[in-house]
């Protein structure tokens, strides 16, 4: 009888399959591939070689603490010629000597996570068992059988495998990006992304049905969402803060990646990381769904609603000052920032595959927990408010309708004739370019056509009427130059009179600076014109100056001015209100490349910024972090303060590791200027080979 196989070493690989499973840059010291696409390992046994006929061998796969076949955990197959589909499969590629090349494959349906994989290998009666290491299996775009395939190779580029990427913020009227480094395939991100599976409250409860369940993107989706943040005391990621009160933490403008938020999360015993705002949650939650191989990209929507009652009006109410008055608890944000996952929905009826939104930032809960999606965009555009998961929130950040409510000395309300359109230019960065995508045609129909009427009343909601009240006088609010830090500016009321006759008036301009949330602070700027005539067909502009050393102090790290004018008739009562969000301008970071941009080669980056205000900035400080450039983050102190219009510097080292095009980015903090964002692209050429 045959001695029995004993196997010396196994090589599982791990360059050559992560090269073709596209998982290289997840590094070459441990096995990650892509469910249902074939992946390569070696085994070399001692002494004698495997003989067909007289030896058997078998694997194991096994995943999370308690495998069973039942749940899809664990899978027992054996090596045969040629594989069946939908099943783990291995087959014989080559064999020389006591060599064996083996090619394993799992089904496309895979549960995704860390792997034990043990051969089994018996001769006759006898056996024995070994462990040939570990592996980590992701979703798979590429794979057609796969939920979230994605067919066209440069959005697979840029939604999976893309490290960097812009986010859009600003005002409607003043859109800003600002430079994203997502970083999922940095150092410790991965095991950190299937660390954040495994501590999640479904996991707790139930591990052996919460393992038997990450075969499924919308599964995932949903326990992503819920752990970027941490309102449900669940161990999540981050904790909202929206005060401007950030001493004990990071202000969530100063961040410029995902990465340092995950390790500092993992370092602190998986305790909450201080603070996050809305890009923040969707940007790591980006992170978290790239890097388990689902496709996502972060979308800004502009004036979203916050309809708390779910009626789809938001009331906002003004005293005649144009002051905002009592707060109702439903809010416009100047805009807000979720996450889109590609996949299928096979939990739904068809039609509703595609784009998803999930949306991490704690608002309202989703089956008694803070999680949002993933809602189908196609249900969010049909009104299709029954759809799982969270369809009518979404449809009102997009849709709501706005009612202004003059409330008068005497406590009566009147109804104002503007409506601000909520869901306004809803933005993602372009595919393989630099540049913004608009993509609300994907959320709704065109305003005012006939199918937008139509999708709004079978969301059970008769728009109101007003819009159509063609009082004869309208007002605009609009900006002069550019509005830039450490400037005085002027904005300009624009009225006019479509009456055949003069109409007298009152015309209140009132200027606070603001968060982007809603939140108003101090008054930076007020007129009020207590007799304003207004000639027949005829438009006329009132400037109202916005000085810096009135808005300066109040400056939040959002940059905004909210500028709301309230005209009021004398002889009907009736009112007109226009309301405008500022952005005021940060000074540019310039960024210099000195060097050949070559793999392992030193470069030199020369960063600069002039300070704009009329007083020095102490406490300097330059965050600068890339994918594939920098290894982590470098922090720069400057030792003195930066005098008025003199100019923060420094020079920095860094050695590539990757070739390709990558971004460095930079952030500047100060304590009179915070926030500042600028990147440079850098095109890294290869090593000669």
């Amino acid at each position: 009888m045959a001695e029995e196989l004993v196997l010396e070493t196994c090589d599982l690989q791990c360059e050559r399959n992560g090269r073709e499973h596209r998982t290289a840059e997840m590094g070459s010291q441990q096995l990650v591939v892509r469910r249902g696409q074939p992946f390569t390992i070696t085994l070399n046994f001692a002494g004698r070689g495997y003989e067909e006929g007289v030896d058997k061998l078998a694997f194991d796969v096994e995943t999370g603490p308690c495998p069973v076949e039942t749940s899809g955990t664990r899978s027992h197959f054996t090596l045969t010629d040629c594989p069946e589909e939908g099943t783990w499969s291995a087959v014989l590629q080559q064999q020389d000597g006591a060599t064996l090349c083996v090619s394993l494959c799992s089904p496309s349906s895979a549960r995704v996570g860390r792997y034990r994989l043990t051969l089994e290998a018996s001769t006759g009666y006898q056996g024995s068992s070994f462990h040939l290491g570990d592996f980590v299996l992701l979703f798979n775009a590429w794979h057609p059988e796969d939920a979230v395939y994605l067919k066209e190779e440069d959005e697979r580029r840029e939604y999976v495998l893309s490290q960097q990427g812009l986010i859009y913020m600003g005002s409607r009227d003043y859109i800003t990006s600002t430079p994203w480094n997502f970083g999922q395939f940095e150092d410790e991100i991965l095991a950190i992304c299937l660390e954040m599976l495994d501590i999640n409250p479904k996991f707790l409860r139930d591990q052996n049905l919460d393992c038997s369940r990450r075969n499924d993107p919308v599964y995932i989706g949903r326990v992503v969402s819920a752990m970027v943040n941490c309102n449900d005391e669940d161990h999540g990621v981050l904790l909202g803060r929206w005060d401007n009160h950030y001493e004990d933490g990071m202000s969530p403008m100063a961040w410029i990646g995902s990465v340092d938020i995950l390790k500092r999360w993992r370092r602190l015993g998986c305790q909450p990381v201080k603070y996050g705002q809305c890009w923040v949650f969707a940007a790591v939650a980006c992170t978290v769904m790239r890097c388990l191989g689902v496709p996502s990209r972060v979308v800004t929507n502009y004036n979203s609603a916050h309809d708390t009652n779910g009626n789809l009006v938001i009331d906002r109410y003004l005293s005649e000052t144009g002051m905002e008055e009592r707060r109702s608890t439903d809010m416009i944000w100047n805009f807000h920032c979720w996450v889109e996952c590609w996949m299928t929905r096979p939990d739904l009826a068809p039609g509703y595959d595609g784009w998803q939104a999930l949306d991490p930032t704690p608002q309202e809960k989703s089956e008694g927990v803070y999680c949002c999606g993933p809602a189908p965009v196609k249900a969010i555009k049909e009104g299709d408010l029954q759809v799982q998961y969270d369809i009518p929130f979404v449809f009102a950040e997009v849709n709501a309708d706005v009612v202004y409510w003059i409330v008068q000395s005497d406590g009566e309300k009147k109804k104002s004739t503007h409506s601000s359109v909520v869901g306004k230019n809803i933005s993602t960065k372009s595919v393989g370019r630099d540049s913004r995508e608009d993509i609300t045609h994907t959320y709704k129909y065109p305003e005012g056509s006939e199918k937008e009427r139509e999708v709004f009343s079978k969301a059970e909601h008769e728009k109101s009427s007003l819009g159509e009240q063609e009082e004869g006088l309208h007002m605009r609010i609009k900006l002069s130059e550019g509005a830039n830090n450490g400037s005085d500016f002027d904005v300009f009321a624009f009225i006019s009179n479509d009456t055949d006759k003069e109409r007298e008036c009152r015309l209140r301009l009132c200027a606070r600076t603001a968060s982007y949330n809603g939140e108003v602070g101090p008054q930076c700027g007020f007129k009020d014109l207590l007799n304003l005539s207004l000639q027949p067909h005829m438009e006329q502009s009132v400037p109202l100056r916005i000085l810096y050393e009135q808005y300066g102090p109040n400056l939040t790290q959002d940059n905004m001015i909210k500028v709301v004018a309230l005209l009021t008739e004398y002889e009907t009562g009736d009112s007109v209100v226009a309301i405008r969000d500022v952005y005021i301008q940060n000074p540019e970071i310039k960024i210099r490349i000195l060097g050949e941009p070559m793999q392992e080669r030193k470069l030199v980056a020369e960063i600069r910024l002039v300070n704009p205000l009329a007083e020095p900035l102490n406490n300097c400080i330059f965050v600068v972090e890339g994918a594939g450039l920098t290894e982590g983050q470098r922090i720069e102190e400057l030792e003195d303060p930066v005098e008025p219009q003199a100019e923060a510097k420094f020079r920095m080292e860094f050695v590539p590791r990757q070739a390709g095009l990558h971004k460095l980015m930079v952030d500047f903090e100060s304590d009179k200027l915070t926030g500042v964002k600028g990147y440079r692209n850098v095109i890294i050429a290869p090593l000669p080979k």
